[in-house]
């Protein structure tokens, strides 16, 4: 998955002629999982329509202040426009806009738009060759790097004059690839290597039953999903469920019994520098499993159990520099008990689920935790959708990195 995914991109367009090449830039963006909103400069209209990159962007494109067309008193408002945006791109960026974003020259709803906008503004230079070296334009791209906005370089070929060489824009292709290379080196998490257990565990009692739990896996496949968009290289260590994947960061190992989940976890752990276990590992298990289908013949039947391995505690008793994060799921003397496995498992923070309060478990959508760390300071959370609750934990993991 991109990690343009779920990204909102605000694609400006001035009037030069690679304006053509933006129908395929929004339908690469689109591709990649982004929500794109079109702005376009007057002088563009000449060059690629407004109803081409509505139809593929799936968004009404602007490029004035108002429609002059309906006199209702309604305004296009880039301000809005602006703080929509988690990116800004603007490609074409012809010499003229370039340097009334450079200047502060607002004449269009364009430069308004740029103006407004609080997110990372990228631009993709398109002119010919001479345009391109002239002092002026050279200034431009000085004052705008000064801003903090980020250039995407011209690439070299055959320009609009008939002429060959620099200043003709990127290929889309290259652009997407030129901000999924650099969104993904400023991720927080990029270089790290997070390794995730969820779901539940099945525990055989022979071919056909087993002993198991009502985990659906979705807090650990979030929290997993959640990890990957910062960047980080994941293994998700899952026991039997439904859900799946569709980041190429995140490596699902699919297991069924405890004892599979243990291997596969001491197998990676020494590799990675975060350790998250969300999995429902069963405390115990049948201590001969059946070879065939039980009867169903006697009035009772009774199974010996044996206790599973604590993968949890047995990480701990080798961990070295990794960040090691527990859950714990109580119903009573919540917090006493969460200490106790915060001391035992050596954990540097426990996410405290208790099935006392409405909302939280398994099954639901949403959680309601309780954060406590290895120093015992205890920040309880919102009820909040289970997603929100992997970005708190991931969010914690960054605080430990930056601190």
């Amino acid at each position: 998955m991109s990690v343009l995914s779920g990204k909102k991109i605000l694609l400006g367009i001035s009037g030069g002629i690679a304006a053509y090449k933006t129908a395929n830039l929004v339908r690469l963006f689109i591709k990649a999982g982004a929500q794109v909103q079109v702005v376009m400069s007057p002088a563009s209209l000449h060059f690629i329509t407004p109803l081409t990159l509505a139809t593929l962007s799936k968004n009404p494109v602007y490029s004035t202040f108002y429609n002059e067309e309906e006199e209702t008193g309604e305004w296009n408002n880039h301000v809005a426009l602006g703080l929509w945006a988690d990116i800004m791109l603007i490609a074409p960026a012809t010499a003229n806009t370039l340097s009334k974003m450079a200047n502060g020259n607002c004449d269009n709803l364009l430069i308004a738009t740029y103006l407004s906008a609080k997110c990372p503004v990228y631009f993709a230079p398109a002119m010919d060759l001479d345009m391109y070296k002239h002092p002026s334009t050279l200034d431009s791209f000085h004052k705008l790097s000064a801003f903090g906005n980020i250039m995407i370089p011209a690439e070299n070929g055959e320009l609009a004059s008939g002429l060959s060489g620099e200043g003709r824009m990127a290929e889309p292709e290259n652009i997407v690839s030129f901000l999924e290379r650099d969104i993904s080196g400023k991720l927080p998490l990029k270089g790290k290597k997070i390794l995730i257990t969820a779901g539940p565990t099945y525990e055989a009692i022979d071919p056909v039953r087993f002993i198991g739990n009502h985990s659906t896996g979705k807090m650990g496949f979030d929290i997993a999903n959640e990890a990957a968009k910062m960047g980080a290289e994941v293994i998700l260590v899952s026991g039997p469920t439904h859900l799946s994947v569709d980041n190429s960061m995140i490596e699902l190992i699919r297991v069924q019994s405890a004892e599979e989940m243990y291997i596969q976890c001491h197998k990676y752990f020494d590799s990675v520098d975060v350790t998250i276990a969300a999995a429902a590992v069963a405390d115990y298990r049948p201590k001969n499993v059946a070879q065939q289908k039980i009867k169903k013949n006697d009035e009772t039947f009774t199974i010996t159990l044996e206790k599973t391995k604590d993968i949890l505690a047995s990480l701990g008793a080798i961990k070295k520099n990794q960040f090691l994060i527990g859950f714990a799921l109580e119903t009573e003397n919540e917090i006493e008990h969460a200490k106790q496995k915060i001391q035992k498992k050596n954990l540097d923070l426990i996410v405290l689920n208790s099935l006392n309060d409405e909302g939280a478990g398994f099954g639901q959508p949403t959680n309601k935790v309780t954060f406590i760390d290895k120093n015992f300071v205890i920040e309880p959370m919102d009820l909040k959708s289970k997603e929100a609750v992997a970005l708190d934990i991931i969010n914690k993991i960054i605080q430990h990195y930056e601190a």
